[in-house]
């Protein structure tokens, strides 16, 4: 019955010779919608109740125990920086469990050993890109992902290029300590398990967090030497003592991006001079520099380089590097390279060839480790056997401009 009418009424609108007033577009279009309507309502009921919703929102309880084979990917998200994202994939099936929102300049997370929260130093503006700043620790429930309260902290939080060493935990997982720049530098002190700010000390010319004890922890001064901070048990400073250097910044200096493998940190520089320092003692003691890199390897420009560019698998006693080929300031190319080296013998054992490039590398904890990679220009995390160094699987599509990878 609705055809004859539609097929007319086309007919009438091709051929009527009425002059296109405004009167009579009006009428045109109301027609048309009543048309329209008169054939959805000639619909059969059945059809109609066909038509179901897609994607119906699912919500899970994820593990109290992690699997070591889940990891995080911090999303600075480049394209709109106020509001960052840490993503959470399960390596051995590749699907995507989770997801925090936490804002403005995101760095990374903070997991304690028994993964009983999940700390994240997060900045917001009351106008969302503007107004009054506010930073705070947000403690979150590893379970559901929300939000279980915060700590305001003093708005000045170092948010940069994200590395693993702006903020982290003493050894005992009481105290989270973050590394703040106004260009000022000094430290915020967070009681997490009472949920409180212990205070705020200066660290003039000495930057980052390197835990060292239960009480201790490391900062990077600008000559190359290492400031050690000391704790009481109420998370107060009671001594902050500068070190001998260790390096030379002037002529080779090293990365920030430090791992650390036990009682010892490992520092590569920007050649690739590994620099190792023990800090099971009171002070930090560092040993004796070795190469990742063979003369005939220096001599074809071979260089650790990316955001993330260094991991251990702490039983194996295994350090990875990512590399590439580049001259001087490449300190933060690509590389599609990982090569592993042996941290007792400080030998090259083996080399892995990625299946496209990474900025970010990461090693799970367990016996059977998986290895992570990702790219910030193409969010796709590549997983791979960290031993045998076979390609698994790849996941696409996390996040916009993914940067650090972190492993329970």
């Amino acid at each position: 019955m609705l055809k004859p009418v539609y097929v007319y009424t086309k007919w009438y609108f091709k051929r009527t010779r009425v002059l296109p007033s405004p009167v009579f577009m009006k009428a045109k279009l109301m027609l048309r919608k009543l048309i329209f309507l008169l054939w959805v309502l000639s619909l059969p009921v059945a059809s109609q109740a066909e038509i179901k919703p897609e994607g119906v929102p699912e919500s899970v309880v994820l593990s109290a125990e992690p699997n070591p084979h889940w990891v995080w990917v911090s999303d600075i998200v480049f394209h709109h920086m106020a509001d960052g994202k840490a993503y959470l994939v399960d390596g051995d099936s590749g699907r995507f469990l989770g997801m925090l929102s936490t804002g403005m300049g995101f760095v990374a997370l903070e997991l304690p050993s028994d993964y009983s929260q999940i700390y994240s130093p997060e900045t917001y503006f009351s106008r969302g890109t503007r107004g009054e700043r506010t930073d705070v620790i947000t403690f979150y429930d590893p379970r559901n992902l929300k939000p279980t309260g915060e700590v305001v902290i003093p708005s000045k939080r170092f948010s940069a290029m994200p590395t693993h060493n702006y903020f982290a935990l003493t050894d005992d997982d009481r105290f989270l300590i973050v590394y703040n720049f106004t260009p000022a530098q000094s430290v915020s002190i967070i009681d997490v398990k009472e949920r409180r700010l212990v205070g705020e000390t200066t660290t003039a010319g000495c930057a980052l967090v390197l835990p060292s004890g239960i009480r201790s922890f490391l900062m990077m001064c600008g000559d190359g030497s290492l400031m050690t901070v000391t704790l009481n048990d109420a998370g107060e400073v009671t001594n902050k003592q500068r070190n001998d250097p260790f390096f030379d910044p002037q002529t080779d200096p090293v990365t920030e991006k430090a791992v650390r493998w036990g009682d010892t940190w490992i520092f590569v520089s920007f050649k690739g001079d590994v620099y190792p320092v023990d800090v099971s003692g009171d002070q930090p003691k560092p040993g004796k520099s070795w190469s990742l890199f063979s003369a005939a390897e220096r001599g074809e420009s071979w260089r650790p380089g990316g955001i993330q560019h260094l991991a251990v698998h702490e039983a194996s006693g295994k350090l990875y590097s990512l590399v590439h080929q580049g001259g001087n300031g490449t300190h933060k190319d690509p590389g599609q390279d990982v090569w592993v080296y042996d941290l007792k013998t400080q030998q090259q054992i083996q080399k892995i060839k990625l299946d496209r490039l990474a900025t970010s590398i990461q090693v799970s904890k367990d016996d059977a480790p998986l290895m992570f990679s990702i790219f910030i220009g193409d969010p796709t995390l590549d997983v791979y056997d960290a031993f045998s160094g076979k390609h698994l699987r790849s996941v696409h599509e996390i996040g916009f401009t993914p940067t650090l990878l972190q492993t329970p």
